[in-house]
């Protein structure tokens, strides 16, 4: 058994039905990105839409000035809505996909989204499902802006970053920090040293440990 085909059923073989994953296995692409590389653009044409086979994806948002805002993140077994949304429609993109750790994934032609829908009531499913997953995603980011104080915000961000890279010890900048929160390195640095003294992370020279998960 290839690697392609190993976990593509160890993904989805719970989920899709046997001829389901053959198609999927003849039409799809397999395809290793590596940490930080961008896998979608914003205002790109989406021709493809990609099912995770390991890693975890950031998607983001960018204003006008380029200034960006991660909404939520893709891990194994997930799709992204927004990317099936975009190639039904055929619109450009208005989200950034980046890899947050190194990935595995199957890019899945276009033009059989809708063909398995009326096909497959597995991958009907699987997308009505995915379409709910990311609507929630979407409104805890929203309440997570709208509601949380900026400490509230920076906390939720660093445990959602420890979850998905599956490690409490977490190696990033202040500078990456802010630019995902959208907001100045001065106020990250200021509260990671109050969540430090809160007790609920760990500072070190080059990466933060979350001390609360």
């Amino acid at each position: 058994m290839s690697d392609f085909n190993s976990k593509l059923n160890s993904n989805f073989g719970y989920l899709f039905e046997t001829e389901l994953l053959e198609e999927i296995e003849k039409v799809g692409t397999y395809k290793t990105v590596s940490k930080n590389e961008i896998i979608i653009d914003i205002e790109d044409y989406i021709n493809a839409m990609p099912l995770l086979l390991n890693g975890a994806i950031k998607i983001l948002r960018e204003d006008e000035k380029g200034d960006e805002l991660v909404l939520y993140y893709l891990e194994k077994g997930d799709t992204c809505a927004i990317t099936l949304s975009c190639c039904m429609g055929q619109t450009k993109s208005k989200i950034r996909a980046v890899a947050e750790t190194d990935v595995s994934l199957i890019m899945l032609p276009k033009e059989k989204m809708t063909a398995w829908l009326s096909t497959y009531k597995s991958w009907q499913s699987f997308i009505l499902q995915s379409y709910h997953n990311r609507v929630e995603e979407l409104l805890q980011a929203v309440d997570t802006i709208a509601f949380l104080k900026m400490d509230e915000r920076l906390f939720k961000y660093l445990k959602d970053k420890a979850m998905v890279n599956s490690n409490d010890e977490l190696t990033t900048t202040h500078k990456q920090i802010s630019d995902d929160l959208h907001t100045s390195r001065v106020v990250v640095s200021r509260l990671l040293k109050k969540l430090e003294n809160d007790g609920k992370i760990k500072l070190f020279r080059n990466s933060i440990k979350v001390l609360e998960l």
